[in-house]
């Protein structure tokens, strides 16, 4: 059983950046396209952005221009570079596989809020 662990998080300001990791253990991550999500409080878990075991990357049309997202198969790890925070970004970020249809165990998530 694969485990995420994520991190990175924090107080940001609007417009300004973070970098999130993903960890994983118990399998390698390289077949798998890696995810990122959000759950923003009152509201579902949403995919943010995916990235394939080949690179390709997809983001969620609200972060077009301000998610890149990343992996390291050599470390087990994917990343979330954040950048133009804006205040509807504050959210719990997950990361999972990216493929809706083979979720596995969610970790526990890492707190991102933008506010000035």
């Amino acid at each position: 059983q694969v485990q995420f662990v994520e991190s990175g998080g924090g107080l940001v300001q609007p417009g300004g950046f973070l970098r999130l990791s993903c960890a994983a253990s118990g399998r390698f991550i390289g077949i798998f396209t890696m995810g990122w999500y959000r759950q923003a409080p009152g509201k579902q878990r949403e995919r943010v952005a995916a990235i394939t075991s080949d690179g390709r990357t997809n983001n969620a049309d609200s972060e077009k221009g301000g998610f890149t997202i990343s992996r390291d198969d050599g470390k087990n790890t994917a990343y979330l570079q954040m950048n133009s925070l804006k205040p509807e970004g504050t959210a719990v970020y997950y990361c999972n596989n990216g493929d809706l249809g083979y979720l596995l165990s969610w970790g526990q998530g890492t707190q991102v809020t933008v506010s000035s």
